[in-house]
């Protein structure tokens, strides 16, 4: 399986500009992210991961310039992944052991949905500053993880290495423009419970 690129989705209906609700209210005051080293399967279905990028594509976006999309890694995409994470880490740290070599192999292993998010800041465009064009990249890493536990899933946003190494994104098929908001894992919590943060309020 190959790596699924999925530009941001385009909308048209109209909606109402508030949506009370309790529920939201409630979640967003105890979300919190699991560790991906805690996932298990199943991940999200087809159904629920298009559904996951529509909830991720309703961000504030001055101008409608959609400075992201996305890149889906499931299935063998992630076997594939791994293998290329591991020759890349090789070469840059040619004295790695082989169980740290192991361990960048199974990195997307860790959970059965990894989204990229992509960040496609123009810094030459004209309609929009290019830090609220990755801003926006930001709210839609968020959008990710709030859709993902409204569905019962675990959700982490992590970045690590890979996600600022240009042969990396060379790889997965980045222009020299883009850069890696953020790959959002996505699994079962496999029953873990977590315990409230600390109040910043």
């Amino acid at each position: 399986m190959t790596l699924s690129k999925i530009s941001s989705l385009n909308f048209r209906e109209k909606i109402n500009a508030s949506c009370p609700s309790k529920s939201m209210l409630e979640l967003l005051l105890k979300r919190r992210s699991l560790t991906v080293k805690d996932f298990i399967n199943p991940g999200p279905s087809p159904d629920q991961l298009n559904q996951i990028l529509t909830i991720a594509s309703r961000v504030p976006d001055h101008k409608k310039q959609v400075p992201w999309r996305f890149i889906i890694i499931e299935g063998e995409a992630r076997i594939k992944m791994g293998r290329v994470l591991k020759s890349q880490f090789f070469k840059n740290t040619p004295d790695a052991s082989d169980a740290c070599l192991l361990f960048e192999q199974n990195r997307f292993m860790r959970a059965p949905v990894i989204i990229a998010v992509i960040s496609r800041a123009d810094p030459l465009n004209d309609k929009t500053p290019e830090w609220e064009q990755i801003l926006t990249a930001g709210a839609v890493c968020q959008n990710i993880l709030i859709a993902a536990n409204t569905m019962d899933y675990a959700a982490q946003w992590l970045t690590e290495w890979y996600a600022y190494d240009r042969q990396i994104l060379s790889a997965i098929g980045l222009d020299k423009i883009e850069r890696v908001a953020g790959f959002i894992y996505i699994g079962t919590g496999g029953g873990k419970t977590l315990v409230s943060g600390q109040d910043l309020i």
